[in-house]
């Protein structure tokens, strides 16, 4: 999903404090990288110039320097602060790297941003469109593309020590060396970069988390005694949350707040600005956490390994995303990068989330059913709106649901040609016109205290020509596949990738995007490990019962029209007449509620199986939403229109 270049404006926005009254207060903010909005080319010769008159001085001299998407705690999705390779290459979307030689600047980004990407850097960069055949990944480039002998800056906190480590094996065969400096120098040539938000953090009922933070440390030490080890360094935002089930609103969409923890076998250190805890968050941590300075964190570590008298088999546990800095300030020898044990137990969902995921996509179907019934009106009335008119009305919608905090990302509103530009979101200023005669593509969602939404629907107001529908009548068949899959426990997302495109590749279509993601508890919209799509990084991730999931296949016409039909699924166990091998076997729950739009579909395609998969999904959308749209009859003749039987 999504971002921005340089566009300011006022959205109605949730407070940080969870209330019954859900009053609205206007905050002004930047519109983040979670969405694509700002389509235009930005003009980065100064900035290159600048950044090469730094990289050429005597107490730097490097040849290259890289500026990766993250921050120091390796987030998908960031403050504006951090926003480095967006301002020094204008390109906006939430993956990518750049690397900036003295004669040259590459942008490495992957399929989802290719049309995005084309738009937005200007005559200094070169698009590296990765996975294409013979384009490298960032890291092979440096190695295989720059010439011998080498030095290529790097900020340490950025870049994650694996990484790091392999880089530099790859990098010594040609005598080139990463080398750690002292200051971004992106830092030094953004004159006005924004200043790192310290908002207040509260902590999260255990009605909604389900389990107290005293148990999740408890589950934390049990992974440390598996893996025969000391101590656990936390640096992932959603991991810290989840933790100690605090949540707070640093990052726009994303409910977390900047700060790392240590857990020990005896000792829980939190390291957060105090004055960030409410009274509610500090009475509710006890005397179970020691609470230090965010700043105090890195000297920390320092001492750790000589509190904890560590020994040649008793090491210290780094999540296989904390930063080279960290690995560095630990000392050699000290720790041994792993999976975060904490990802995988925040990945399987309790009771208590799962019925929170259930509820609140109901409530969430409801607002679409609002807002696509309106919408529908508005346009066969003649009003003109615009995608971002469209994308405030859902919103306005949604805020008005219980428990609402605000939005999961920005929405995709997008009419005809932008739909084909995957992570597209309007720009407030400069966006296109909702058309009846084109394909409209919305994929948006929401952040309740009981849960997170994220959700795609494509629909034509207008008569849909045949390529249209026969393209979505394939990837709503890729959808149904994944849907009722049943598969042995053990398998991963890697594996079952394909259920989703076989409809679509006896056309000769695909797309350029995974085809499901994790979904975090109220926490990021986005979640590992596991997911399902064709990285390879996948197939170590077997799904579980517990997990949740997207279901998102798509097709996108390039410069025409983009399709994507995307719920939300949680894994569970399936009842099998046999159960060979003694495995068990798992498939998939639905909890989005919103109809599928008939219009589209050529029912000529679909097979018996999946006429009846439609109409039951109706069905159980119409039974589930329509009670909360009694004073809403226009939504509710709606839902029951759109959710008849073939």
């Amino acid at each position: 999903m999504w971002r921005l270049a340089q566009v300011w404006l006022r959205i109605p926005q949730k407070a940080s404090w969870p209330s019954s009254s859900l009053s609205l207060r206007p905050r002004q903010r930047h519109i983040t990288t979670m969405g694509a909005a700002g389509q235009h080319t930005v003009h980065t010769t100064d900035r290159l110039a600048k950044l090469r008159e730094l990289m050429k001085k005597k107490d730097v001299d490097v040849q290259a320097f890289v500026v990766p998407s993250e921050d120091q705690h390796s987030s998908e999705y960031l403050a504006h602060s951090d926003e480095r390779r967006a301002f020094i290459s204008g390109f906006n979307g939430s993956a990518g790297c750049a690397i900036i030689t003295l004669e040259k600047a590459f942008l490495f980004t992957d399929g989802r941003y290719f049309l995005q990407a084309g738009k937005q850097l200007d005559q200094n960069w070169t698009l590296m469109k990765q996975g294409l055949p013979d384009v490298p990944t960032w890291q092979e480039f440096l190695h295989k593309n720059l010439d011998p002998s080498t030095k290529i800056g790097i900020d340490a906190t950025l870049i994650a020590a694996s990484d790091a480590e392999s880089l530099n094996k790859q990098l010594s065969a040609k005598d080139s060396q990463l080398v750690s400096l002292k200051q971004n120098l992106v830092d030094a040539v953004w004159e006005e970069r924004p200043s790192r938000p310290a908002n207040k953090v509260f902590h999260l009922d255990e009605k909604y988390s389900g389990q107290s933070h005293v148990d999740k440390i408890k589950k934390v030490r049990e992974e440390l005694g598996k893996q025969k080890a000391k101590a656990i360094v936390v640096t992932m935002l959603d991991e810290v949350a989840w933790l100690f089930n605090l949540r707070g609103s640093d990052i726009d969409f994303n409910p977390v707040f900047f700060a790392y923890a240590v857990v020990t076998t005896d000792t829980v250190t939190l390291f957060i600005k105090k004055d960030q805890l409410s009274e509610d968050a500090v009475t509710y941590l006890g005397d179970h956490v020691e609470i230090k300075p965010y700043d105090a964190f890195f000297s920390h570590l320092n001492g750790l390994a000589g509190t904890l008298k560590l020994t040649d088999d008793s090491k210290i546990l780094l999540g296989d995303r904390a930063s080279l800095a960290v690995a560095e300030a630990l000392g050699k020898g000290t720790y041994t990068i792993v999976r975060s044990p904490i990802t995988d137990l925040k990945a399987i969902k309790n009771a208590t989330e799962l019925e929170g995921f259930r509820q609140s996509h109901i409530r969430d179907g409801a607002a679409l059913a609002r807002y696509f019934s309106w919408l529908e009106e508005q346009l066969n009335a003649g009003v003109q709106l615009s995608e971002s008119q469209g994308s405030d009305q859902l919103e306005k919608f949604r805020s008005e649901l219980d428990m609402f905090q605000g939005l999961s990302f920005t929405t995709i509103s997008s009419t005809g040609p932008n739909g084909a530009i995957i992570h597209y979101s309007p720009d407030p200023n400069d966006c296109d016109i909702i058309k009846k005669d084109q394909v409209y593509l919305c994929d948006s969602g929401a952040q309740f205290l009981d849960g997170t939404t994220d959700v795609t629907r494509t629909w034509h107001f207008g008569t849909p020509t045949d390529e249209e529908k026969r393209a979505f009548t394939r990837v709503l068949q890729g959808h149904i596949s994944i849907d009722t899959a049943i598969f042995p426990t053990g398998t991963t997302g890697y594996i079952i990738d394909s259920f989703a495109r076989r409809a679509l590749w006896q056309d000769g279509l695909d797309y350029r995007h995974g085809t499901g993601h994790g979904v975090g508890h109220y926490l990021n919209v986005h979640e590992g490990p596991h997911g399902i799509g064709t990285r390879i990084s996948l197939n170590a991730s077997p799904l579980k019962a517990g997990m949740t999931i997207s279901n998102e296949p798509g097709y996108y016409a390039d410069g025409r029209f983009g399709i994507r039909i995307e719920n939300i699924v949680l894994v569970r166990e399936a009842k099998t007449p046999n159960n060979f091998g003694d495995k068990g076997y798992l498939g998939f729950e639905n909890v989005t509620m919103c109809p599928i739009h008939k219009k589209l579909i050529d029912t000529k395609l679909l097979t018996a199986e999946e006429r009846i998969w439609l109409d039951k999904y109706h069905a159980e959308t119409w039974e589930k939403v329509s009670p909360l749209l009694k004073n809403d009859q226009r939504a509710l003749e709606w839902l029951e229109r759109e959710c008849s039987p073939l």
